[in-house]
């Protein structure tokens, strides 16, 4: 295939596969899914400062292993700290909240959830019969079949601790253990740490109404969040610069098994940045491994060249037919989705207008706290406008970085080219017109701006796309090109 970023499987990682032992799975995943369980049960009850304890199930036992390993996990005031800063509000897992976030998640996980909700209601004999529904619908579906197990367990004999297999084959797979804890953790925090209504992540300042559809992938929390556009597809007088953006899916995914920031190529990390989904590949033409198809993302951007950063063949893909869902950390650079999860982004966006940002972890905020920012940064752009238009090309070279970069090309190189073009043409009344601008803030503060250029007259023009840094206060373009 040549591509360097596609899903592996980890070292230990069991499969559900006929290569793989389905007995072996149950056996070794119970004790995730009760973790998951104990979480789940324990976000619901009161804290400590109502008088309530840990779970009873978890008093009437002595420590065990499952113990240890839920102590190094639930780590209540870190996560608190985490959902503060990220402003994500952190709430109990009660029915009406449940109910108002299912529909934005995979179908098998809203039918695991609802299956958690009968064990917490002590309907045991019908979280069975839903359990068994979802593994048979769902045989891959490792989580699943964890729940099963322990719901089967109480059927024959009362169960003093959830997850009550034997240690023995607990501690000949702590690896296993300790990767399915993590996917049951992070699944956890994704119910229990929500974005608030109407909230958007910090990178989105300004999206275009041909940007029908926007995705932001947070990787601390292995969360992929799809969100519809709001705003009008037709252009308005004035338009419209507040993002109205509508959450409309929420995913589990997996990342690089190495982590993230992806430097060079082969390092089986995933990139961050702001990215658009360049293409949509057929299924029938790539292996099994990549599921039920792939949406491959523009890296290395023009910002990851300007760095150094090499590798290619990043896409957001499915699994394999014998695996539901991947570890967090598991691919060699992608990002990795359930199959039908990726079915319903293949369904829903559309490639060259879709951006996708992945974040080490996201921000979210409301709209209008981003005002200040677009306001200030389109007012670079509108100067940027008006020079280009009155071909003033002493004032519009100012706004080009010495670091500017087009295909190779530096700055001396390109700028002949936009010479000759303004005096061909001349003055003219140029429009920006449907303009999307995403922010991205690490070591630097850039902007990917997209925009369609329009001359006075003509109803068409190029879409242009350039890349921003914000150098000594002041700020520059370092990358110009035509989509």
């Amino acid at each position: 295939m040549g591509q360097r970023g596609h899903a592996g499987v980890p070292p230990g990682f069991p499969s559900a596969g006929p290569a793989g032992s389905r007995q072996a799975l149950w056996a070794l995943g119970v004790l995730a899914a009760a973790a998951f369980l104990v979480l789940l049960f324990n976000s619901a009850r009161p804290g400590p400062e109502h008088g309530a304890g840990q779970g009873d199930l978890l008093e009437a036992a002595p420590p065990s292993l499952l113990n240890q390993a839920m102590a190094s996990v639930q780590d209540t005031p870190r996560s608190q700290l985490a959902a503060r800063r990220s402003g994500l509000e952190r709430n109990s897992l009660t029915e009406a909240r449940l109910d108002a976030f299912k529909p934005l998640l995979g179908q098998a996980e809203t039918r695991l959830i609802g299956i958690y909700q009968l064990i917490s209601q002590g309907q045991h004999r019908q979280a069975l019969e839903q359990a068994e529904g979802l593994v048979k619908d769902h045989p891959n579906f490792q989580l699943a079949h964890l729940v099963h197990g322990d719901l089967l367990s109480l059927q024959a004999r009362p169960v003093r601790q959830l997850g009550d297999v034997p240690d023995t084959k607990a501690l000949a797979a702590s690896q296993q253990l300790a990767t399915l804890r993590e996917e049951s953790r992070r699944r956890l925090l994704a119910l229990t740490e929500r974005p608030p209504a109407g909230s958007i992540p910090t990178q989105f300042l300004t999206l275009a109404p041909q940007s029908r559809h926007a995705i932001a992938i947070d990787a601390s929390r292995s969360r992929l969040y799809l969100f519809e556009n709001l705003n009008p597809t037709r252009a308005q007088p004035v338009p419209e610069r507040q993002p109205a953006l509508r959450l409309v899916g929420d995913f589990y995914i997996s990342v690089g098994l190495s982590g993230i920031e992806k430097t060079v190529e082969g390092d089986k990390r995933t990139p961050l940045g702001v990215y658009y989904i360049t293409s949509n590949l057929n299924p029938a033409d790539l292996p099994d491994l990549y599921g039920v198809g792939a949406l491959p993302i523009n890296y290395p951007n023009p910002l990851d060249v300007q760095r150094g950063k090499t590798g290619s063949g990043i896409w957001l893909h499915g699994t394999p037919s014998d695996q539901f869902v991947r570890a967090p950390q598991a691919s060699d650079g992608c990002v990795v989705l359930s199959n039908p999860d990726l079915q319903r982004l293949l369904r829903t966006v559309q490639i060259r207008t879709t951006p996708v940002v992945i974040a080490p972890e996201l921000q979210w905020v409301q709209p209008e706290a981003l005002s200040s920012d677009r306001e200030q940064f389109e007012g670079v752009l509108e100067a940027w406008r008006r020079s280009r238009s009155e071909a003033n090309l002493a004032e519009l070279k100012g706004f080009y970085s010495s670091r500017f970069s087009n295909q190779g090309r530096d700055l001396a190189q390109w700028w002949p080219r936009v010479e000759g073009e303004l005096r061909s043409s001349g003055p003219r009344e140029l429009a920006i017109k449907d303009l999307s601008v995403l922010r991205w803030s690490d070591t630097e503060d850039t902007r990917v701006v997209t925009f369609g250029e329009v001359a006075a007259g003509q109803t068409r023009g190029v879409t242009k796309r350039q890349y921003w840094v914000r150098e000594n206060d002041r700020w520059t373009i370092f990358f110009e090109g035509i989509i």
